[in-house]
């Protein structure tokens, strides 16, 4: 009985790492879909439409000096983190209103937090975080 919970306790603890690495790899494709016309992430990220987005978990919004982003979003006080993030990418102009970002918003969950997992992966370098 005992090695049978132990067992259980194992896959369902390789379980959950996997999930976490599958979120990642989920995440990656809807950038690619949705966000790598506008933005860059990883190693020699550049901003394109939008700004790079590498080291977006823990970043202040309109940071980036490269990019010439909106008054909107400069002074929008936002620090990004899983929460804002996520609130932000299901309306970007409901959260901040005179954002230039035309996106219209990612409208299911599991779109939103798989893209989340992906994106905080990725320091300010553009590599993934160890």
């Amino acid at each position: 009985m005992l090695k049978t919970l132990i067992a259980a306790a194992a896959l369902v603890a390789v379980s959950a790492g996997v999930t976490l690495a599958q979120d990642a790899d989920k995440g990656a494709v809807v950038f690619k879909k949705y966000c790598s016309p506008c933005h860059r992430i990883g190693p020699g990220a550049k901003d394109l439409v939008g700004p790079e987005l590498d080291g977006l978990d823990g970043r202040h919004s309109g940071s980036i000096a490269s990019y010439s982003y909106s008054d909107a979003n400069k002074n929008s006080g936002i620090t990004w983190n899983e929460a804002n993030f996520k609130e932000y990418i299901k309306d970007p102009k409901a959260k901040i209103p005179g954002t230039k970002m035309t996106f219209a918003g990612l409208k299911h969950q599991e779109d939103i937090d798989d893209i989340w997992a992906y994106l905080k992966q990725f320091d300010a370098e553009g590599n993934i975080k160890k």
